[in-house]
């Protein structure tokens, strides 16, 4: 399928950006054929009047564009459908799902679901993530057993009941963030703790994966305009000024082109790794 669509927030991207980071690129067919489950795949608008596209909805509209079908999963049911929407208004395929991705008894039951739905699994993207805490000081043992449930139980959950259905050549991406490394990004703990562990999740699954050669990554986020991020921007202003070498914050269609790129054929040879996709801000110093 290929589909040129319009821009999600022109005003706020540098009139030289791209049209992959603006969301207006066609399609190439990257993904055609596969299957895939978006466990995240809605997006919080947090009374936003004009948000941009968030990480997990860009990530399935853009590999729909590819060609994949898409099981929109997400907690929020209004979300998935309107992520699911979006797509099938575009001439694209896909379903959507409904679940606490925390508990083990909805993944298993989502992941069913997704597998009816599409005929089988051959590509994965795990794309939870809260943030909850402020300093050591502001965050109790609820807040962080809050944040692990949800950012690392999670898709160590999903790649459990996952990983034995994929075939040969299928694909996992975890999603993590710059927080995992660069720590004046956040003043949540938990949420750089839990997003520093997806890369050694990362890792061990990778490994028990390769003999089966299906491939793990995580894509790594930075300083992303999404609705989540202009909330952050509202409690630590200084956000928006962090100096990023390539100029300006990136879009979630900018991660959702990495995550495809991580899924598709094209990638074949590249498991157990993390792609930054930050604008240098993690390492270009």
């Amino acid at each position: 399928m290929t589909v040129a669509a319009s821009p999600e927030t022109p005003g706020a991207l540098p009139a030289h950006v791209s049209d992959t980071a603006a969301g207006t690129a066609d399609g190439h067919g990257t993904l055609q054929g596969r299957r895939l489950l978006v466990v995240g795949g809605g997006q919080q608008t947090y009374d936003q009047d004009d948000p941009p596209v968030g990480i997990g909805r860009a990530i399935c509209v853009f590999a729909a564009r590819e060609g994949a079908s898409i099981a929109v999963a997400d907690i929020d049911a209004v979300a998935a459908h309107t992520t699911a929407d979006r797509i099938t208004q575009e001439g694209g395929t896909a379903y959507a799902l409904v679940g606490d991705s925390s508990n083990e008894t909805d993944v298993a039951r989502l992941i069913v679901e997704a597998v009816e739905h599409l005929g089988g699994l051959d590509a994965v993207s795990l794309n939870v993530g809260i943030a909850v805490g402020d300093h050591l000081a502001g965050t109790t043992s609820a807040d962080w057993d809050r944040v692990m449930a949800t950012n690392l139980r999670s898709p160590f959950l999903c790649c459990k009941h996952t990983l034995p259905l994929l075939p040969p050549g299928a694909a996992i991406v975890l999603t993590s963030s710059t927080a995992a490394r660069v720590v004046s990004t956040t003043a949540i703990p938990g949420y750089a703790a839990s997003k520093a562990a997806l890369s050694g999740l990362c890792a061990y699954v990778a490994k028990e994966a390769a003999p089966r050669r299906v491939r793990v990554n995580v894509v790594m986020p930075g300083l992303i305009d999404t609705s989540l991020g202009r909330l952050a921007s509202l409690v630590k202003p200084d956000r928006d000024s962090t100096p990023i070498p390539l100029g300006r914050q990136g879009t979630g269609w900018d991660v959702a082109a990495a995550t495809a790129f991580l899924l598709s054929d094209a990638a074949d040879y590249i498991t157990g790794q993390t792609l930054a996709v930050d604008g240098g801000l993690s390492e270009v110093r």
